[in-house]
């Protein structure tokens, strides 16, 4: 039987494409790392559930200026770190407190007494680092998850500015911190933003994202860089991240971190910042208490994903994180989101959000999304079909994060690295599999352990039908 063209092309593209390693590592659809061809069906961002107002900023040593948040789960507890600033002033100021909020369930936040600075008069404050600017101008920690850390070292941290550099810290409670070296650690950068870094599991090293500009100094667009350390003390050169074949476009806080379901993807849930796109008039910004100089730009938040080396895929280029209704939310640096996805739900993770950036109601508010939910291949009543690029996985069984309307379904048909059906796993073979769960097992008729199957090259296709596959996920039961 001669070949069709597309079958013809399949096997060109073969020829040059290794299988893809996923392990049994969750496969979220957010980019298209494994995304062969489509037919009829689209990937589509989510939009994040608005879930209110989670803590506000008002104590003395708190204020209007509040920012830079960043939001670890570890173990039992939830920890929130966030800059202290009442009033404005240019960046590096000993008003700059670094500040914590803890949480049961990432839902419902409180301020424990750390007792260890005195700050406008008194130690009964949740501060846990104060005249140490300017690296509480946007100290930013992580949970430290390379293997044999330190137990005094679980927690590390950056901070500083172009003129300091970024300074590390370390801790073995996320409570209690010191510098880890004397000396900044990362001098080549403007450092004008918060500066993240994290263990990364599949390039074994430590990573870190931080502001530079695409022009010489304070000019051009603000942008991202990355450097890279075996020990959080010597880092390579800077090298400026690339974004794709999109315009450029002003990347204030990036807030890249390793997703807790899948390591391999880092998810940045980035700040877009509008300079000069003013929404709100004068006598507006008078009206809400707006500080002067923060009412005549506007930002949201957008979505992007890295898999290593230099490279940002910005798979969706709209908003991620709209401002919401009321003016109040279009002031200038208003809607950064916070540093951290956590999980706050067997079927829900989290995300946070600065609001009211400047005003006297500054406050920290929570959004809610499906977990494994940043976005979906959806398709529609028409349906349609998807194919991944060649895989390699562990386990014996295929579950999948979907959500089908009552007419709905996804059948899922295995195939052979060129191309082939493989028999048993045949579209004929497949039964349906219909419904709203997290990890839905797929079935074929007589059920056949996928195990067999398991270190083989092959590609599975999706048939879809009003649906919306949010992610799947090779397993053992």
């Amino acid at each position: 039987m001669p070949l069709t063209l597309a079958a013809l092309t399949l096997a060109t593209t073969t020829a040059f494409q290794p299988p893809v390693d996923i392990g049994s590592l969750v496969q979220p659809m957010v980019d298209r790392h494994l995304v062969e061809s489509t037919d009829g069906v689209e990937l589509r961002l989510a939009r994040p559930r608005d879930e209110g107002k989670v803590f506000q900023f008002d104590k003395s040593w708190e204020g209007l200026f509040c920012g830079y948040s960043t939001v670890i789960h570890d173990g039992e507890r939830y920890l929130l770190y966030y800059r202290g600033l009442p009033i404005a002033g240019k960046d590096g100021t000993d008003r700059e407190v670094t500040c914590i909020a803890t949480s049961e369930d990432g839902r419902s936040w409180s301020r424990p007494t750390i007792g260890r600075f005195e700050v406008d008069g008194t130690r009964e404050n949740n501060v846990v680092l104060a005249n140490a600017a300017p690296v509480t101008h946007n100290f930013s920690p992580f949970l430290d998850t390379r293997p044999g850390v330190p137990a005094e070292e679980r927690f590390k941290a950056l901070g500083g500015s172009e003129h300091s550099g970024l300074v590390a810290y370390v801790s073995a409670d996320g409570l209690e911190w010191r510098r880890l070296r004397e000396d900044a650690v990362l001098t080549d950068g403007m450092f004008d933003s918060q500066n993240v870094a994290f263990w990364s599991e599949p390039e074994q090293c430590y990573v870190s994202y931080f502001r530079t500009w695409t022009g010489d100094g304070y000019s051009g667009y603000r942008t991202v860089s990355r450097a890279t350390s075996p020990d959080f003390v010597t880092w390579s050169e800077t090298v400026p991240m690339r974004f794709g074949n999109g315009p450029m476009e002003h990347l204030y806080t990036n807030q890249t971190h390793p997703y807790f379901r899948n390591p391999d993807i880092a998810i940045a849930i980035a700040a877009r910042f509008m300079p000069g796109r003013q929404v709100v008039g004068t006598d507006e910004a008078k009206a809400l208490g707006v500080d002067p100089g923060y009412f005549r730009d506007c930002s949201d938040a957008i979505l992007m994903t890295t898999r290593g080396g230099d490279l940002y895929d910005r798979t969706f280029r709209e908003g991620f994180l709209r401002p919401g209704l009321g003016l109040e939310n279009w002031v200038s640096r208003s809607n950064y989101p916070a540093l951290g996805v956590v999980q706050t739900g067997p079927t829900e993770m989290s995300i946070y959000m600065n609001a009211d950036y400047a005003q006297p109601s500054a406050h920290l508010r929570r959004f809610s999304m499906r977990l494994d939910g940043f976005a979906s291949m959806h398709a529609g009543a028409d349906g349609g079909s998807w194919t991944t690029k060649p895989l390699v996985f562990t386990g014996d069984r295929l579950g999948l994060n979907l959500a089908t309307s009552a007419a709905g379904e996804i059948l899922v048909e295995i195939r052979d690295e060129d191309g082939t059906p493989i028999e048993g796993f045949t579209l004929e073979d497949a039964i349906p599999t219909i419904g709203n769960e997290i990890s839905r097992t797929v079935r074929w008729k007589g059920d056949p352990d996928l195990g067999a199957l398991a270190g083989r090259p092959i590609r599975l296709c999706f048939h879809m039908r009003d649906a919306d596959l949010f992610a799947f996920r090779f397993r053992s039961p």
